[in-house]
């Protein structure tokens, strides 16, 4: 049986049923399987290609200027100066700037597609305080013209969230920006789960104005809390049934909840928290709660105080994805300084991405970036292109668990590429060609590269 609520004497019951001694013939293992719906994205046609004469960015803080980038089988071979290589394809990029695919850790699209309608809301399911049961995968619009227009501004992977309605709102999913007709096409192979979470007001508005809990920040805990405590029963009852099972004793598996399946992969280590939390005192108790609990507390997004628990954030290798200037909409993002990123970034073990949650600041993330960074050295900081590239690539790789992926330009590295007219830190700056495994996806000047989604041919 398949359910998708718990109660602890559910999960008392199973630790019992798990624990029996029986001897005899075994069963059936039951396992559950980590990724039902797996991707089946497959690389569009490529060619070994040599870009030669650009200024590259490679991601991970190094500046070459008359640069190459070498790439075989949609791979990063070789990134340096004159290089002697043969290939399909040469492009000379003189005067144009080469950058990693740029990487947003926190979209909606999909999920709150265009064109905005009633009947395409499908990113906050709305009816419980904790809903980790719902994948927001299984709500993605692969047609929402959004993915298109995201692509023309040089973004090559990005995770769709679930909305902050809920304490804890379902599993997001992390997707390569290629043309696809189903979501499975598009998925990153191999890619972390995240879970989202959420602080401070939306939840406790949301579930204060249905009359349930939670109400208030100290119910938003509690409601954390009894997840957590669920979930920890929920994995133990499993490992014991398991164990049990390999010891060729003969007994019943516990019963299945998506729910609980979501949180034990936390605490597996296999799925990563996301949480939208704005306050530093909210931030620095979601760490304790992680503690407590035993998962690691993940990429805090928005973060609007950031700056406040910037060693905090260091010292437990917390990601913090950030805006570079969105502030005072409600009270919980009153307190900001426009040098957070900066702020965060300067710490030891820090790791500050700037994110979007827009769909038309995911457009120009690049320019976003480049807020931050101008911003930041008006006010005493001494930041480069080179530094700021890392904070939209392989900062925001390493937060969504596919950093020994993507990201940079380094060698084995997936060839994820933009090519820009001119620093992508510059308000002129425009995506020429955008590259996913080495297969061009965009190209400004040809109209083979510019996808359509069916949807938007369709009104014509």
């Amino acid at each position: 049986m398949l359910k998708t609520t718990s109660s602890l004497s559910v999960v008392a019951l199973a630790i019992a049923l798990a624990g029996c001694q029986q001897e005899g013939p075994q069963g059936e293992h039951i396992k559950i399987k980590k990724n039902p719906y797996p991707s089946t994205y497959q690389p569009l046609p490529r060619q070994s290609t040599l870009f030669t004469n650009a200024t590259v960015l490679t991601g991970d803080g190094e500046r070459i200027d008359n640069g190459d980038v070498y790439v075989v089988d949609g791979k990063i071979q070789q990134v340096g100066q004159d290089l002697q290589v043969s290939a399909d394809v040469t492009i000379d990029a003189q005067g144009k700037w080469i950058t990693p695919g740029i990487i947003d850790v926190h979209s909606h699209l999909g999920a709150y597609p265009n064109p905005s309608v009633a009947s395409h809301q499908d990113g906050n399911e709305m009816t419980s305080p904790v809903t980790a049961e719902v994948w927001v995968e299984h709500s993605v619009w692969p047609q929402d013209p959004g993915f298109n227009r995201a692509r023309e501004g040089g973004i090559t992977t990005l995770q769709i969230l679930p909305g902050s309605a809920n304490l804890i709102g379902g599993r997001g999913v992390t997707l390569k920006n290629v043309p696809a007709h189903t979501m499975q096409a598009m998925k990153f192979p191999d890619a972390p789960y995240g879970l989202k979470m959420a602080c401070g007001e939306n939840p406790k508005r949301v579930y204060g104005s249905k009359g349930v809990l939670p109400s208030t920040r100290m119910g938003n805990m509690a409601g954390y809390r009894n997840a957590w405590i669920d979930a920890t029963e929920y994995k133990r009852a499993w490992e014991q049934y398991d164990a049990n099972y390999a010891a060729g004793k003969n007994v019943d598996a516990p019963e299945r909840d998506l729910m609980l399946d979501t949180l034990r992969g936390v605490l597996d280590g296999e799925i990563l928290i996301h949480n939208h939390c704005y306050k530093a005192e909210e931030m620095a108790m979601m760490i304790d709660l992680s503690k407590e609990f035993g998962y690691h507390a993940g990429t805090f997004h928005h973060g609007i105080e950031a700056y406040k628990i910037a060693d905090m954030l260091g010292e437990n290798g917390n990601c913090a994805a950030l805006w570079p200037d969105w502030w005072g909409f409600k009270m919980e993002a009153y307190d900001m300084v426009q040098e957070n990123v900066a702020i965060v970034d300067a710490v030891k073990n820090s790791c500050a991405i700037v994110h979007s949650d827009s769909d038309t600041t995911i457009q120009r993330l690049n320019q976003e970036a480049a807020k931050v960074m101008y911003r930041a050295n008006e006010n005493g900081f001494d930041i480069n292109e080179a530094h700021a590239i890392k904070w939209i690539t392989s900062n925001a790789a390493k937060s969504l668990g596919i950093d020994d992926k993507t990201g940079s330009l380094a060698a084995n590295k997936q060839a994820d590429i933009v090519i820009w007219n001119t620093s992508p830190f510059s308000v002129y700056a425009k995506a020429e060609q955008v590259f996913v495994d080495g297969a061009k996806v965009y190209d400004r000047n040809d109209e083979k590269f510019q996808a359509q989604s069916d949807f938007m041919l369709g009104q014509r």
